[in-house]
């Protein structure tokens, strides 16, 4: 079990692995940027805009995983700071105008835990997030496509389906960081790891996830899972689009209030 756990928590931060942009750039065309929260800056940890998946217009979030140090720099190592979450909102927002799909992709290893962060009103951005997407009057769907880390990822998941792919992970805190916490050991990281149940099959099992989307092993064969991911995002957008907005948000609704 304990080598399950270190083979997961590997392959899901392995700096090969596909991160958000890798996925928008393939499955959707005609992608345009948005930039800013028109309050304070632009948080580069993540990408908004509009793209087609074929000929559906879409509205996309992606959080931001750097594969080097120069894009960890650049990305904050994922870790986003609150005009990220206010950017993403005004991105939702705009979605729910223009009556587009919204698609997230999730990868991060928290929300910044910074000074700097919690004086520009980090927990108010992330709950504002969570509030929003819960009555947002389109379709969500979230894909969590490699580390899911507390209230950081939680602000994209509030969705009517989550995805999750088979070595991905999604827990309340970091494994380590936890067991910093409970033991004030974080080489007791794997242990941790256990208990908080964070792998996709565990987190299916209790309902948090809708679907897996299975990996080869140690073959990083990127466009296999991105056409895996594109068909059930179709598939999906072609059930909700059949479904009345006020039931699709009773079952959203519904859905988180039971956990």
């Amino acid at each position: 079990m304990k080598r399950k756990f270190e083979e997961y928590m590997k392959i899901a931060s392995d700096p090969n692995r596909a991160n958000s942009k890798d996925y928008i750039n393939y499955i959707f065309s005609n992608f345009i940027e948005m930039h800013g929260d028109r309050l304070y800056g632009d948080d580069l940890s993540i990408t908004t805009g509009i793209g087609l998946l074929d000929d559906i217009p879409v509205t996309i979030l992606g959080q931001n995983r750097g594969k080097d140090i120069s894009e960890q720099i650049k990305y904050n190592y994922s870790m986003s700071h609150p005009e990220g979450y206010r950017k993403a909102l005004r991105a939702t927002k705009q979605a729910e105008k223009f009556a587009r799909p919204i698609i997230c992709f999730i990868d991060t290893l928290g929300a910044y835990p910074g000074q700097a962060a919690e004086e520009r009103g980090q927990h108010n951005a992330i709950a504002t997030n969570l509030m929003k997407m819960m009555y947002t009057k389109v379709p969500i769907i979230s894909i969590i496509i490699g580390s899911g880390g507390s209230g950081g990822a939680l602000a994209f998941c509030v969705a009517d389906k989550v995805i999750m792919l088979e070595y991905a992970t999604f827990g309340v805190i970091s494994p380590r960081s936890c067991a910093n916490i409970l033991w004030k050991d974080p080489e007791r990281e794997i242990e941790a790891a256990k208990l908080l149940k964070i792998t996709s099959n565990n987190l299916k099992k209790f309902g948090f996830v809708d679907k897996i989307i299975s990996e080869k092993k140690g073959e990083y064969n990127f466009e296999d899972t991105a056409k895996k991911i594109k068909s059930e995002i179709k598939r999906s957008l072609v059930l909700y689009k059949k479904v009345p907005i006020n039931i699709l948000l009773k079952h959203r609704y519904n859905k988180y209030m039971s956990f």
